[in-house]
């Protein structure tokens, strides 16, 4: 609990995750036999490096965040997005300013509702054009003498807490509840002393908020022979949200495993075949043409590697506020522990046995 508290408070927007990288690496030490990194950041723990067949479990490390944009001459700063970030939700929200003398504190500001919607005219919603940030100075210059500049990198501070003893809370659980989440399955392998007859590649990518971009490139990396990507889906009982387009998925019923083309059904059916032998619940989700994670990068790479998805059920997805519920989170390594250890050899997942 310590290494996720730690790990989800830190900071790792797209592009600049390689302070949480660290940290990441730091805990799974004990636990794999050498490291693998690349150029943009991914980083990967090998079990079994010199194994000719190879199995991945991954999840990513970046998180939403914002650039600065535009500084006005009042010193305003305007922002554009860097991945997914909700325009909906920043007003009044305190940031962090990352720049080269260290962490600018700031705020979202916005207009008072005594001044909103005068004269008859309707009431102006935030949108991405018209949000702000104020870090408390009067002009250009006054921002720039802090050491921002367009270009800066905008992260929320918000951190780690348990609602209800069994509800964790944070900014930032999609996806670094994944990377705890393989990082669990390496320990649990290591201190159940469990042999593997392959390669395992515990891949932490980067860059997938805007693209699958770390998985792209580290799947080439590896040439990996099967991956179990793992990352976060909708709890459909959240208000406003429509099952009928959604599906029926609710956090604390189990992992979800994904039905789309990207995931290899042999394999697919093998993960759905542990988590009932072994009493594991789990829900199923179809996503249509794509899953829209990591698991598309890795299934059509390589000539098609056979991958799968197993998801975290979370709601107010890119939030401050995202939500999972432990027994979640537990079930999901519990599931793709067990899965690890029913993968044989090359002739697994043939269709044509």
């Amino acid at each position: 609990m310590t290494f996720l508290e730690n790990y989800l408070n830190n900071a790792s927007p797209t592009g600049y995750e390689s302070e949480g990288q660290k940290l990441w690496m730091d805990y799974l030490k004990p636990y794999v036999d050498t490291f693998i990194t690349d150029t943009y950041g991914s980083a990967v723990g090998v079990i079994n490096p010199d194994a000719p067949y190879k199995v991945v479990i991954e999840g990513h490390a970046d998180e939403i965040s914002w650039y600065v944009n535009y500084i006005t001459d009042d010193g305003l700063i305007y922002v554009i997005r860097n991945g997914g970030s909700d325009h909906q939700i920043a007003p009044s929200k305190r940031v962090n300013i990352h720049t080269k003398k260290g962490i600018v504190r700031g705020v979202f500001g916005w207009p008072a509702i005594h001044t909103r919607g005068r004269n008859g005219k309707a009431e102006e919603t935030a949108k991405i054009e018209n949000i702000f940030i104020d870090c408390g100075c009067s002009t250009k210059a006054e921002v720039e003498a802090l050491g921002v500049h367009v270009g800066c990198v905008i992260t929320y501070p918000d951190t780690f807490e348990i609602l209800n003893n069994d509800k964790f809370v944070c900014r930032a659980i999609d996806n670094r509840m994944g990377g705890f989440m393989i990082a669990e399955v390496a320990r649990l392998l290591k201190e159940n002393k469990k042999k593997l007859p392959f390669g395992l590649y515990i891949v932490n990518s980067v860059q997938e908020e805007i693209g699958l971009r770390g998985a792209e490139m580290i799947t080439q990396s590896i040439k990996p022979n099967v991956a179990i990507v793992t990352d976060v889906c909708h709890d459909t009982t959240t208000p406003m949200i429509d099952k009928k387009i959604e599906g029926d998925l609710k956090m604390g019923r189990g992992p979800v495993i994904a039905y789309a083309p990207a995931t290899q059904n042999v394999l697919r059916e093998m993960i759905v075949d542990t988590a009932v032998a072994n009493k594991i619940p789990f829900q199923r989700h179809a996503t249509s043409r794509v899953t829209g994670t990591d698991t598309d990068a890795f299934a059509y790479s390589n000539g098609g590697v056979a991958s799968a998805l197993i998801s975290l059920p979370l709601r107010y997805m890119h939030t401050t506020v995202e939500m999972v519920h432990r027994d979640d989170v537990e079930n999901v390594i519990k599931l793709i522990y067990e899965t690890l250890l029913k993968i044989e050899n090359n002739e697994t997942f043939s269709y044509f046995k």
